[in-house]
Formats: C-alpha cells, structure tokens, sequence
C-alpha cells in the first residue's frame, strides 16, 4: 500500500489515496481541490523516496469536503484569595480532508482515490396503515 508524509500547518500526516483527514484550517472553498507540495516521503509498494527536506515535484492532491470547529475547550483561570476567576471557551478550525491522488517526482500517479457513486436508495412501497376502530359497547339496562 503506498503512501505519502505531507506537512501542512506546522504538522506532519501520514496519508494514503481516499483516506480522509483533519488538518489546520485551509483557505479554500468547499468541493475545492487542494494540492499540497510539501511532500516529505513517498513510498511505494517497491520503492522509497526520502526528501531533502522536500522531494521536488512530488504532489499529494486532495479535495476539501469541509471546514468544522473543533469540540469546546474550556480554560478556566482563578487567582485564589483574591475573588478573582475568568472562564473562556475555545474551539479550533479544522478543514477535512480526503486525499484523491498521490504524484511522485516524474508525474506517475502512486496512488488514486476510487470515487464512488453514491448508492441510489431503492424506493419501498409505502405500507398501508389500518386504522382501528373502536367500538364501545354500550350496555343496555
């Protein structure tokens, strides 16, 4: 299985063809495709290739499927004796990501994402609901 070492916001992934990730925050639109050059290592089933510190020409493509927040953080600061205390939430950006293709040095395609359609729901007869109804007997005296 092949696979690529991209950097991108100050962090480094390992990342393989349809896998999908979270990364620092991207400015791009959604359904966009990115293309990271910072590629530090790519592996192929037979070969290896290590960067120095970057491999030159080297491409990992990938589309953005949205831009989330991250769960709240709290951070909570109390100066004891003294009555004093702030509370403050935090909630990170993140971008997701899938990775579509993986492109050594020469252009050759390592690895590429198989997109799928997505699965067509088979319409089901409605089921017919019987209304019951009900019969109060009354008895007669």
């Amino acid at each position: 299985m092949s696979f690529a070492i991209i950097q991108t916001g100050g962090k480094q992934y390992k990342v393989s063809a349809s896998k999908i990730i979270e990364v620092e925050k991207l400015q791009a639109e959604k359904g966009k495709t990115i293309q990271f050059k910072n590629v530090l290592l790519l592996n192929d089933d037979k070969n290896t290739e290590i960067g120095n510190p970057n491999i030159d020409g080297a491409i990992v493509e990938a589309k953005l499927i949205d831009n989330v927040k991250d769960r709240t953080i709290l951070v909570f600061h109390k100066r004891r004796r003294k009555h004093s205390r702030k509370k403050n939430g935090h909630r990170q950006r993140h971008s997701k990501i899938q990775i579509t293709k993986i492109l050594s040095k020469d252009g050759k395609i390592i690895g590429e994402a198989k997109l799928q359609a997505a699965p067509k729901k088979a319409k089901q007869p409605e089921k017919e609901i019987k209304k019951k109804t009900l019969v109060k007997k009354v008895k007669n005296k």
